[in-house]
């Protein structure tokens, strides 16, 4: 007995049986579970739940069927693991943060994105989505493979037609063995776009397609919960190499409170972001004290949106919050893109022109197998067609030769034998029915033997003529783009560690606008069109109520901006980096841009170009004090700012001009005083010093403007009511400065005081800013020419109460101006 014991004992090496067992185990999981196909972008679970829908006839114009039943079809017929897995796959493809175009069209709790899980299978419904019918498009006209099942009783597909490119539009993620998958989800219009663009390339016989032609139509992912992704660099790298890691951060707003205090507002988290966990992170981290400044923590999200409300004490910086916020919690987070699919059931990592190109020939032998399949139905049909028109030619003959025969088979033969027909053309005509013999019945069946000829002749042109089969590639896939195509929802936003980002972005001149309250904007220079003096002029902004336009200028998107503050500091940024909106929009807080203080406001703001030797910052106050700093002083801005000059407490930064030690400084007060002086007479002081007297001015009188005798020929001079006009410049001679200056403008009733004044030429534009938001664009030439005392002539029509809140010069930009030259555009700021 024992003997026979040990003769079923098998002595292996169990090393090697672990490396076959284990490799077969991989190959399994590689191959057939965890990857996705390169063709439809789908893994094996997911592909047998769709196709186990449209076999259940569970399309989106039929009711919502129980996923118990829909789990129960798969796992029976084609998929033999757990029904949970099977389960959390249709669970997936339906969430709307998990899927950025959702497969499935669920019914119930499918979770959320608080990371809830979804109702029990028995408790949900689902159907297949509108989208997810162009997967499986054409399935029955033989475009694909099938294969059997798991227990050769069904046949599955191998892979889906799959009409759009999913694998990209979609997106994946999954754990192999020894390697993952992460393809991040994009845009339909944008993928589909680059495929049409392989598409044309291929129409017109250029060289191949490139990655940089393809990156000009994909600008990133796009990902279902929106969210901003910082800088190009990473998603350039995954593009080329299929591997990188793109940076996605929250979208945030810093929002005033009525009590003076701040909060920061989050309305959209990067993707894959447990809402939930983040807000409990946050909590723990002011639990212990490692971010000190948050008083409230909130979830206001509802079915509208997404809102996370951070509260935070009155002394401390908002901006700083959120960059801690940024470094220590999901707001903040990395994607890490592998592009690895499996590509005739091998794994391997493409970059998207690749990924594209293998999509494209899948959609080229889909539409030639359906093309093929179509093509012989016709043929088939057209077939039978040549028979019946045969029979209905001699249809008496027909008629005595089926009424003298026996049987069918005999009456088949008969026919055969005399007008040589087929056993299928046979077929037909003894099972034609009499209504056929009517004349309406054999127009149409000529008609339609006509169409068929028709039909024929394309198909085989498609199948003849590869240029053919790609424009029905195209035409049948940009339908499904107007179809199915939405915005994006992720936006591209600035990485200021990514020098690269600055040379993607086009060197253009723009308008900046800033509202008394702090909103700025940046706005394409064409915004505005010019008009007649005393228009009524167009929208410009969209503001709060007691809010308007204060300050408006022209400058470059890679020229520096330089805002000085208050509290006498300077900050900067890029032209690009100030967020772009239209015309009538508010624009973005300041206080969202620039890490200020609380209770600082901007004063002024010009554009520099670059901080050359010999150069000087000219600054002018309310109270009439003046300072001349050398630029270099500048240069080096750091984030949290940088003192700019000392300012008494009543008294607060004006006006900023950057100038060469050789000009003439011009100031004019509110009460139409003015004096000009030499710039020599005002000598040169450290970055923090508190300056000279620029002015000698009258009680409550206060300087509205500061400029430079070589920026224009006249002096444009606006009051509150809207009066305005030109004074020659040579009528203003130069004086020591800290005079009192001599009478500029005739202040009366119907005038108000002046709030702006702008050396011009009689060829330049201005713009009028009144506190309604309203803007008017015109040309100096319409402004009549009068003496230093005058009142001068009316500029815009105000309604009632309605005053001029700024004014700024237009400078014209020729299109034959060279690079260097354009940079040069000098606008400035004026202020109430």
């Amino acid at each position: 007995m024992e003997d026979n014991i040990f003769d079923k004992v098998h002595e292996v090496d169990l090393q090697k049986t672990m490396e076959d067992s284990y490799i077969d185990y991989a190959m399994s999981v590689i191959a057939a579970r965890a990857l996705p196909d390169v063709r439809d972008g789908l893994k094996p679970v997911q592909r047998r739940i769709l196709y186990s829908m449209i076999e259940l006839n569970n399309g989106p114009d039929k009711p919502h069927r129980k996923c118990a039943r829909i789990v129960g079809d798969t796992m029976g017929k084609y998929h033999p693991h757990g029904d949970s897995s099977i389960y959390g796959a249709l669970v997936n493809m339906a969430q709307e943060w998990s899927t950025r175009y959702i497969l499935v069209d669920g019914h119930g709790n499918f979770g959320s994105v608080d990371g809830d899980g979804a109702a029990a299978m028995r408790y949900t419904e689902a159907r297949l989505s509108k989208i997810s019918m162009e997967m499986t498009a054409d399935i029955n006209k033989d475009t694909v493979d099938f294969a059997p099942n798991f227990d050769e009783t069904e046949k599955e597909p191998v892979v889906l037609p799959s009409r759009f490119p999913n694998l990209l539009v979609n997106g994946t993620s999954g754990i192999a063995v020894g390697m993952a998958t992460n393809i991040p989800p994009h845009n339909l219009r944008e993928i589909i776009g680059a495929v049409v663009k392989i598409i044309d390339n291929e129409l017109e016989d250029v060289e191949e397609t490139t990655i940089e032609e393809i990156m000009e139509v994909v600008k990133g992912p796009d990902f279902p919960t929106g969210a901003t992704i910082l800088g190009t660099r990473g998603i350039e790298e995954a593009y080329r190499t299929g591997r990188g890691k793109i940076r996605v951060r929250a979208v945030t707003n810093i929002e005033p409170m009525a009590n003076g205090k701040n909060r920061i507002v989050v309305t959209e988290l990067p993707y894959m972001v447990n809402k939930a966990r983040l807000i409990e992170k946050i909590a723990e981290m002011v639990k212990d004290k490692r971010i000190d400044g948050i008083t409230d923590l909130s979830d206001q999200s509802n079915r509208e949106g997404m809102r996370i409300c951070i509260e935070l004490r009155r002394d401390v910086n908002p901006n700083v919050i959120l960059n801690q916020l940024y470094k220590h919690t999901q707001l903040q987070d990395t994607f890490g893109v592998i592009m690895l699919a499996l590509v005739n059931n091998e794994p391997k990592v493409m970059n998207i022109l690749e990924m594209l190109n293998h999509y494209l020939k899948h959609q080229e032998e889909v539409v030639t197998r359906r093309t093929k399949y179509e093509l012989n139905k016709a043929e088939e049909r057209a077939h039978i067609l040549e028979g019946l028109l045969i029979a209905l030619d001699h249809i008496d003959e027909v008629i005595r030769i089926i009424r003298a025969s026996k049987n069918v088979q005999i009456a088949k033969e008969e026919l055969t034998k005399r007008f040589g027909l087929s056993d299928a053309q046979a077929q037909a005509i003894v099972d034609m029915r009499l209504r056929a013999l009517t004349g309406l019945e054999r127009e149409r069946l000529e008609a339609e033997y006509a169409e068929l000829q028709k039909r024929i002749s394309e198909l085989k042109a498609i199948l003849a003529d590869r240029k053919l089969l790609l424009g029905v590639i195209k035409e049948e896939i940009l339908v499904i783009a107007q179809k199915y195509g939405d915005d994006r929802r992720t936006s591209i936003g600035y990485d200021e560690f990514d020098i690269s980002m600055e040379d993607l972005i086009p060197k253009q001149e723009v308008v900046i606008a800033m509202t008394k309250l702090g909103y700025i904007k940046r706005m394409t220079n064409d915004t505005f069109k010019s008009q007649n003096r005393g228009g009524k002029g167009i929208k410009g902004m969209q503001t709060l109520e007691e809010d308007y336009v204060e300050e408006l200028f022209m400058t470059n998107t890679h020229q520096y901006i330089m805002f000085f503050t208050s509290t006498g500091r300077c900050y900067r940024m890029k032209g690009y980096e100030i967020p772009e909106s239209g015309r009538t929009s508010r624009g973005t807080a300041i206080i969202n841009l620039l890490q200020l203080q609380p209770d600082e406001k901007i004063t002024a703001m010009i554009p520099i170009k670059d901080y050359t030797d010999g150069q000087y910052l000219f600054m002018a106050t309310k109270k009439g004090l003046v300072k001349k700093t050398p630029l270099q002083e500048y240069a080096n801005v750091r984030k949290t700012g940088l003192a700019a000059i000392t300012l008494r407490e009543d008294d607060e930064l004006i006006e900023v001009k950057v100038t060469d030690n050789t000009k003439d400084i011009i100031m004019v007060t509110k009460y139409g005083q003015c004096i000009r002086f030499h710039e020599t007479d005002v000598r040169s002081t450290g970055r923090t010093s508190m300056g000279v007297r620029g002015m000698n001015l009258s009680d409550r009188d206060e300087i509205v403007g500061m400029q430079l005798d070589i920026q224009g020929e006249y002096l444009l001079i606006v009051s509150q009511k809207g009066m305005g006009k030109l004074t020659a410049m040579e009528e203003f001679t130069a004086q020591n400065r800290g005079g009192k200056g001599v009478k500029c403008y005739k202040i009366t009733e119907k005038t108000g005081n002046v709030v702006g004044v702008k050396a011009v030429d009689r060829d330049n534009e201005i713009m009028i800013i009144n506190t309604d938001g309203i803007i008017i664009r015109m040309e100096c030439e319409g402004i009549s020419v009068l003496g230093r005392v005058t009142s001068g002539v009316k500029l815009i029509n105000l309604k009632d109460n309605g005053e001029v809140a700024s004014i700024a010069k237009v400078r014209k930009v020729d299109n034959v101006m060279d690079e260097e030259e354009s940079e040069e555009i000098e606008d400035e700021i004026t202020e109430e």
